[in-house]
């Protein structure tokens, strides 16, 4: 073992650090499984431990490569084996919570399903939600400001955070664990580092915001005559339901139709000849009375003509079974493996032309095998994408991303909704920034991390 690793290990005793088979047993990419090819991972137990490790970094010219629970699908993980990964699993408690304050001051490498038990047990709740809730961490949400189903109700991570700590590279700690919703002091330094994806610092623990518990959840799938109707539908549940309204997910017809009759997976609950299904969901305080308003509205909907069938969710298990539809990832990566997926955003009104399009120029490439499965956060422009050409070669990938990415710019869209930059979208970046931006994140970076040591060639070039 070498010097450098010989003075980590004084630092964080030999659990925390991990070499060889250790290393390579450990994926960094969800879809293939890929092996971790880091020299080694350091487990640090606080933030007075990371904070040693990275100075001994910053001082031997070490990178280092930051991770969370690894559910992310941009390569933001991906160490080479001339750099150190420092994992936050063993900084996975939860300090505090105060129903009075509704906050909770947690240590980055608690899951996010772990929080929301922590609420719950407390009657509040973390309002945060995505499909992998029980292995992804806080400090990854926060490092990659994560979105999931309730962003329409409750805004993306960002909205989440009151205050957290972080370290630098060269190990300086800045803690600022703000617990008031108010507090203009000076520059709000958290929003430096919640969406960097560790290239400006390392979060270490974060002081979150909790909302009351909504005891009351209404659920429903409805199948959706066309795009325009979709869109017609978002609004009036958005205006009659503007209360309670959670999540307004959209799937196209052939995401429900893979997940159900083809898979053979999910039960379809509605038939699969609609060229487009939606999962409505509210949260209130008063069953009944909720349930009959919702019940009302979707009625409304059908007398317009704005949804032809739909089902309601009377039990526990009924909203699972509608859940699983839109979340099962598992299904759409075996039934389409190898596949590509892509996480873009655009105003509402452009996405059924950019999907067709997209379509269109797909099968026009891959007449045979060309293949995309559309589903997403309708209420707030986010579109996932799963696309298979059955060949996952560097160059079919190449040929695919310039299907997807160059023509959101003529939409005004993002090529990462929520799923960040990474590796894989830091060639498109400019299709959604422009030269400023990105020049001014250039200056952040070298302000921040002077020797480009933190998350090394992700997200921007270091410059």
């Amino acid at each position: 073992m070498d010097k450098l690793l010989n003075d980590l290990l004084g630092v964080v005793g030999s659990a925390g650090v991990l070499t060889g088979d250790d290393v390579t047993q450990r994926s960094v990419d969800w879809f293939t499984g890929a092996p971790c090819r880091a020299k080694a991972i350091i487990r640090p137990r606080s933030t007075e431990q990371l904070s040693q490790v990275m100075a001994i970094c910053y001082e031997a010219g070490q990178p280092v490569v930051t991770h969370g629970g690894m559910t992310g699908i941009v390569h933001g993980g991906v160490a080479s084996p001339e750099e150190l990964v420092v994992s936050l699993e063993l900084m996975n408690q939860i300090e505090e919570v105060d129903s009075v304050g509704a906050t909770m001051q947690v240590q980055a490498g608690v899951t996010l399903q772990h929080v929301q038990e922590a609420a719950q047990a407390i009657d509040m709740q973390f309002p945060l939600d995505l499909g992998a809730r029980g292995s992804c961490t806080i400090g990854g949400n926060i490092a990659t400001n994560a979105g999931g189903i309730r962003v329409i109700r409750y805004g993306m991570m960002r909205q989440q955070v009151l205050g957290l700590e972080a370290v630098l590279s060269d190990g300086t700690v800045v803690s600022s664990l703000n617990k008031m919703l108010k507090n203009n002091a000076g520059y709000d330094l958290k929003q430096l580092f919640i969406g960097s994806e560790g290239t400006l610092g390392v979060v270490t623990r974060a002081v979150l915001r909790l909302q009351p518990h909504m005891p009351s959840e209404q659920t429903a799938l409805v199948a959706v005559p066309s795009f325009d109707a979709l869109t017609q539908l978002l609004n009036l549940v958005s205006r009659e339901l503007a209360n309670s309204l959670s999540a307004f997910e959209a799937l196209w017809h052939n995401h429900y139709q893979l997940m159900t009759t083809e898979s053979g997976k999910h039960a379809p609950l509605l038939a699969d000849d609609s060229p487009f299904y939606a999962i409505i969901e509210t949260l209130g305080v008063d069953e009944a009375q909720d349930a009959e308003r919702f019940s009302q509205v979707l009625q409304r909907a059908l007398e317009a003509e704005l949804i032809t069938d739909a089902v309601l969710a009377s039990s526990h298990a009924q909203r699972s079974q509608i859940w699983a539809i839109r979340e099962d990832i598992e299904v759409l990566v075996r039934e389409l493996k190898p596949m590509f997926s892509y996480d873009v955003s655009l105003p509402i009104p452009h996405m059924n032309a950019y999907v067709e399009e997209l379509e269109r120029r797909l099968h026009s490439q891959w007449p045979d095998v060309g293949r995309l499965v559309v589903f997403g956060h309708l209420g707030d422009g986010n579109l996932h994408i799963m696309i298979t050409v059955r060949d996952d070669s560097p160059d079919s990938r190449r040929q695919v991303e310039q299907l997807v990415y160059p023509p959101l710019e003529a939409f005004g869209g993002s090529v990462s909704a929520e799923h960040g930059i990474g590796l894989e979208k830091k060639p498109y970046l400019s299709v959604s920034r422009t030269a400023e931006e990105i020049a001014l994140m250039q200056r952040l970076k070298v302000a921040l991390d002077p020797k480009g040591l933190l998350n090394p060639g992700k997200v921007i070039a270091f410059e």
